[in-house]
């Protein structure tokens, strides 16, 4: 090899490094609002409203504190917002819409992955079409059907319907991972004797750890982020996150942006640690997890 392609092959000095202080800096400039709410909600009213702002200051829980009490106009009593409730009921409805979607989704995506089902691709267009149907035009619909037959405003009817919107991507999402599993596999365990529930529970759920937890992350960004149904299908008891932002804190508080950024923290925390914790799921979902063969 002569020195010409010597110096080719080379690896440039210092490309890593720029490339990460390149990528670093976009990074920042894009969390750069999140940053700034967070730091607000640690703020003093004054703090938070000083011009210019503040970057030295003395932290404080006010903000945290007012979120979750009020107090009376003589000051004399106070009394809880209910706040705390609206968090538990997000993460709760979340949690179990995603974890039924991906219990039915994984069955229905074995079945489309395995099993000869004539016309197949006909059915899969059907349940992508649902997918893409715009919830606006499924809310008003689904409202008058639960009240009539008494699940408005219940945890159930929520849940169903997240669920149920949940449920499409569910199926195309895990029939891509199960298509890359090696097959010879389960046709061995056929050959044993196995029933298609034994092979899913012992030999595929095994190996569909990265999808699976793509698919429930991506699902439970979907119902934690939810505003319309949360708005329209909720009752006082069973009010979701952002519903609780739009209508009540932001009514009570007026212009009170520590409150603002303290609710905005609030809310983006689970956000940030699912993504955190499963950024390696979530990138081998986006990139392989939506090819189909």
């Amino acid at each position: 090899m002569s020195a010409g392609d010597r110096r080719l092959n080379r690896p440039a000095r210092g490309s890593g490094w720029r490339r990460t202080i390149g990528a670093s800096l976009v990074g920042l400039i894009y969390f750069f609002p999140v940053v700034w709410m967070i730091l607000a909600a640690f703020k003093s009213r004054p703090d938070a409203l000083a011009t210019p702002p503040k970057l030295i200051f003395t932290p404080t829980l006010e903000h945290y504190w007012s979120l979750f009490h009020r107090v009376t106009a003589d000051g004399k009593q106070i009394f809880p917002t209910g706040f705390e409730r609206y968090v538990l009921n997000s993460i709760g409805i979340a949690t179990t819409s995603v974890l039924l979607a991906i219990a039915l989704g994984g069955i229905a995506a074995y079945a489309f992955a395995r099993m000869p089902i004539k016309g197949r691709d006909y059915y899969m267009f059907y349940i992508l079409a649902l997918r893409m149907m715009p919830p606006l035009a499924a809310v008003i619909p689904i409202y008058v059907i639960f009240s009539r037959i008494g699940l408005g405003g219940s945890y159930l009817g929520i849940i169903l319907v997240y669920t149920a919107f949940n449920l499409p991507f569910a199926i195309w999402m895990l029939r891509s991972f199960i298509q890359e599993l090696h097959r010879p596999i389960e046709e061995a365990a056929w050959l044993d004797g196995s029933s298609t529930m034994t092979i899913i529970r012992r030999i595929c759920i095994p190996q569909l750890g990265a999808g699976i937890a793509a698919t429930a992350v991506i699902g439970f960004l979907f119902t934690w982020n939810d505003f319309l149904f949360g708005l329209m299908l909720t009752g006082t008891d069973t009010r979701t996150l952002p519903v609780a932002m739009a209508t009540v804190m932001g009514a009570d508080v007026s212009n009170d942006w520590g409150i603002f950024a303290a609710i905005g923290t609030i809310y983006l925390a689970p956000v940030l640690l699912v993504a955190y914790f499963m950024q390696n799921q979530l990138l081998r979902g986006a990139t392989f997890g939506t090819i189909t063969r």
